[in-house]
């Protein structure tokens, strides 16, 4: 392991986090809240804070600390005994005003009914009521939340969160000695960017290598902390970080929902805030497979120069009992932490389809996540801008799609002629930027109706296999437009399978009154249509 000089880290301790917090579990403590949950993934800091409302506290409470390989932390009594660690706190003298610590007993929350964790419980909802009439305070510290039916009414729950841009700040100046930071104000803004939704932990972790590794910190370890926010985040098994590379160059078509991204790339700017104008909720993106939702989510994020979180509903789910719950929690905590961001939710419709329709498989865990998640879309004040992608919209609850859940609803239609045309030309470019003038690309984009952006693209490299497969003159040939169109004669589009799905589409689009994507202006006109014949249709009825 290595050792830094001592000359390299300044011995200021870690600084506490918000005031607010502080605040606000001394309040609780003075109002005789008996059982506190605090739900952190660090425990020095939290164990810090306790420390500052015990000393602030008038008259001072003692602070005693209890985990079961150990005991309590005054005379390590109690070791392996969670029925002794709650007999203590129930013998405690109530002259003396206490805050009770006990760590990691979400594993005997989890299984309350078991008969080994039963009577544990149950002497937690006595205490609750004792506590009531003492200056005593019972704390449950975690990295995951846990609670049973039996105790919801009586405990309270508080996130610890993780560092925000003061207190990274701090953090940095506290492990870097001054002389040892360099790089400019700006660099120094990039790199608290950078620890956005890391622990303090992490954080003082990947600075003390760079101090290990050369004695400094400067912008080339930028890059190394994204990485471990990149780790920290994979760990989670729910979000991945993304760095997009996508431009809105990369996306043929698509005019309208360009436009209002264009028009919105400096609304999460202070200019922005004193202008009046409030942070981009988000947009929901509808269409067909292979239509450029997922495409459009990325270059979203690269237009407006923020990092890209992609949430795997699918992981959000757990087996235990509120397990999923506390994924959504910490899922929104290191968003928030992270933003301004854009969270992408890919194919929410396979989440959350039909889940009123009745069916209670899931006890109800389903409606759960999908009720914690809707409440926050909608009463968010982080700027965390959320892009999510359906292909089934129809199936999706109506509280998803009513105002404010959104800024707006886009529908994204098969690609026109002229679309056809882009697509080509953004695929081509990119592969054979020598030779797009070689192409016939007005001819592709005839023969392609109702194929897909993404299925465009497969053709060309169906095309680009043909060519690689024969040999001229003892050399492989490149592919020509004549590869292509023999791609596209062997390809059944999904919309041939799929039609009365993109019809289906089409009507939901101007029932609801979704925008389209596309300067389509047969599909407007075809909406316009359809809209007027159902207005007349009810007006006969």
């Amino acid at each position: 392991m290595t050792h830094l000089p001592s000359h390299l880290i300044t011995p200021t301790p870690t600084p506490p986090p918000h005031q607010e917090l502080m605040a606000q579990l001394s309040l609780m403590m003075r109002s005789r809240y008996p059982l506190i949950y605090i739900l952190s993934v660090e425990e020095d800091p939290v164990e810090q804070l306790l420390a500052q409302v015990a000393r602030q506290s008038i008259p001072p409470r003692e602070v005693l600390i209890w985990d079961i390989v150990r005991g309590w932390n005054d005379n390590s009594s109690n070791r392996n005994s969670v029925m002794g660690a709650l007999e203590r706190i129930r013998r405690q003298d109530v002259a003396n005003a206490s805050i009770f610590v006990l760590k990691d007993l979400h594993f005997i929350l989890r299984y309350p009914t078991n008969p080994q964790n039963a009577p544990v419980v149950r002497e937690l909802k006595n205490l609750a009521a004792d506590l009531k009439r003492t200056r005593h305070t019972l704390i449950l510290l975690s990295h995951t939340l846990e609670i049973p039916t039996e105790l919801a009414e009586e405990i309270t729950v508080v996130d610890f969160p993780l560092p925000d841009s003061p207190e990274i700040i701090q953090l940095i100046d506290s492990v870097v000695a001054p002389e040892r930071l360099k790089m400019s104000e700006l660099a120094k803004e990039q790199l608290v960017k950078a620890c956005q939704g890391l622990s303090r932990v992490r954080i003082q972790r990947v600075l003390a290598k760079a101090l290990a590794a050369k004695e400094q910190v400067n912008e080339t370890d930028i890059d190394g902390i994204l990485e471990e926010k990149k780790q920290a985040i994979r760990q989670t098994g729910m979000l991945e970080f993304f760095t997009s590379q996508e431009s809105l160059k990369s996306v043929g078509g698509l005019e309208n929902l360009k436009q209002w991204v264009r028009m919105r790339k400096d609304a999460f700017s202070e200019e922005a805030r004193r202008y009046g104008i409030p942070n981009p909720k988000g947009v929901l993106l509808v269409g067909i497979q292979g239509t450029g939702k997922s495409l459009s989510a990325k270059t979203i994020a690269h237009e407006w120069r923020l990092p890209l979180l992609r949430l795997d509903t699918g992981r959000l789910f757990g087996g235990l009992v509120g397990e999923s719950e506390s994924r959504v929690r910490q899922m929104i905590q290191i968003s928030e932490a992270i933003a301004p961001c854009v969270l992408w939710i890919d194919e929410i419709d396979k989440a959350f389809g039909n889940i009123t329709s009745g069916s209670d498989g899931d006890s109800g865990t389903s409606r759960r996540v999908f009720g914690s998640l809707i409440t926050w879309m909608q009463e968010k004040t982080a700027p965390v801008f959320i892009v999510s992608t359906a292909n089934n919209v129809r199936i999706l609850p109506a509280e998803l799609l009513r105002k404010g859940r959104f800024d707006e609803i886009f529908f994204l239609n098969l690609p026109t002629e002229k679309e056809r045309v882009e697509i080509f030309r953004v695929h081509l470019r990119r592969l054979r930027p020598s030779r797009v003038r070689e192409y016939n690309i007005p001819l592709l984009a005839k023969q392609t109706k109702d194929f897909s952006g993404a299925e465009i693209e497969q053709v060309i490299f169906d095309a680009m296999h043909y060519a690689f497969a024969t040999i001229v003159n003892g050399q492989r040939r490149d592919f020509t437009t004549n590869d292509i169109l023999r791609a596209v004669e062997e390809t059944v589009p999904l919309a041939a399978i799929a039609r009365e799905q993109i019809e289906d589409l089409k009507y939901w689009a101007a029932e609801a009154g979704a925008r389209t994507a596309s300067h389509d202006t047969e599909l407007s006109e075809a909406l316009r249509s359809y809209m007027l014949k159902r207005g007349l249709d009810e007006l006969e009825e």
